[in-house]
């Protein structure tokens, strides 16, 4: 008789608990893992999903600390964490996806675009700026993007600057001016990585953003690209991620200008909303294949079973309160298109509340109905007498 030794139920901990946390615990029911999740909102999406629960703050030491001793790994959903305290949980013993190094260098615009440049990856020009009164010496430099070295998330910490009589809107804080750079599209490619350096890549997508906002608006995979710029892509990418020299999963953001150069805009060391066609859209998804690095297994699949695209619900203007989800049920009755609510109570212009994912074989059909579902659902604050979902 053959025995087989059972599984051993590692513990991983999510450091935040929004939507991506919630989506990667919903990939976490299909392996034995015993899941912990810190988060300062009790009623965060991912609270429920959870086998444990810690009321606490990501960006403080002894939280995070705590938090982390006595489990096997940890990840992220989100770059604001202390580091400080996963770079002694690693030093104890506690596996840390991505590594607090690739961390350090990803959360800092500026030493992630310092990494670039180190590392002859290409990326747009840029200088750094400690205040607006340094940034007003830099009008020869224009038309050019301000970002925030620290803080910025979903096109916050982010703005233009066309001409000098723009320089008002600048940072007055440490920031990178970035050249700006004529797109003729926007790319991400996400990438993972297993603790022995074997990788599995996703089919590079097409991002479409709201200009306004600075949010992806909707996206399509694959890109439609001609082959020698996907190779481009693809190796600058794997380089990119080689110099990391950490396991987990990142989504590496690019530009293709005008002319077909292939810049990096920006590194996310974490699922990506760029990836969330995968869940249905491609044989193991961006939250499955985590999974699969963070317990040690094979890594799964990346390629893609059907073209896809996803069209991201976001709070409408106007509207701040108790979450209501117009033409909801008209969009439900589709073929091929799945809907991910993520389970927030509360709505705010702007505010990613949900996405919606389609299928087709054909490229026209994804575009027509990503711009349906775009015009027909509608978050909106909810009134009093009811909630309609119709």
């Amino acid at each position: 008789m053959i025995y087989f030794a059972p599984m051993t139920t590692k513990k991983i901990g999510i450091l935040g608990g929004g939507q991506l946390g919630r989506m990667l615990l919903q990939a976490a029911a299909n392996y034995p893992v015993d899941t912990f999740v810190m988060e300062n909102d009790l009623a965060c999406p991912a609270a429920h999903l959870c086998h444990h629960f810690t009321k606490g703050d990501i960006t403080n030491f002894d939280d995070v600390y705590n938090f982390g001793k006595g489990l096997d790994a940890i990840t992220i959903e989100i770059e604001n964490v202390n580091e400080d305290a996963l770079e002694i949980l690693q030093q104890e013993g506690v596996k840390i996806y991505p590594t607090p190094a690739a961390l350090k260098i990803i959360k800092n615009k500026m030493l992630q675009k310092q990494f670039y440049k180190d590392h002859q990856i290409p990326t747009s020009d840029f200088i750094i700026t400690q205040s607006v009164a340094e940034l007003n010496q830099h009008a020869a430099y224009l038309p050019a993007v301000h970002k925030l070295t620290m803080g910025g998330y979903d096109g916050r910490g982010v703005q233009v600057i066309k001409t000098a009589s723009d320089l008002d809107k600048g940072f007055d804080a440490p920031s990178v001016l970035e050249k700006l750079v004529s797109i003729k599209k926007e790319i991400s490619v996400i990438i993972a990585v297993n603790d022995k350096g074997v990788h599995a890549m996703y089919p590079a997508v097409d991002m479409v953003f709201d200009q306004r906002l600075n949010l992806l608006e909707y996206q399509l995979s694959p890109a439609d690209l001609p082959e020698k710029l996907l190779w481009k892509i693809e190796a600058i990418a794997t380089k990119l991620v080689k110099h990391l020299n950490s396991a987990g999963i990142f989504a590496v953001e690019l530009f293709i200008d005008k002319e077909d150069n292939v810049l990096v805009n920006e590194t996310a060391p974490r699922v990506h909303n760029s990836g969330h066609h995968t869940i249905e859209g491609n044989y193991s998804s961006q939250f499955d294949m985590l999974w699969r690095v963070m317990l040690g297994y094979p890594l799964g699949c990346a390629e893609a079973i059907l073209p896809a695209a996803i069209v991201n619900l976001l709070g409408a203007e106007g509207h701040t309160g108790e979450a209501c989800y117009e033409g909801l049920n008209e969009i439900l009755k589709l073929d091929n298109v799945f809907v991910h609510i993520y389970g927030k109570k509360q709505t705010k212009p702007g505010r990613k509340m949900g996405h919606v994912t389609i299928l087709s074989k054909e490229k026209q059909e994804l575009i027509h109905q990503a711009n349906r579902i775009k015009n027909t659902v509608k978050v909106v604050a909810a009134v009093e007498s009811a909630v309609n979902i119709g």
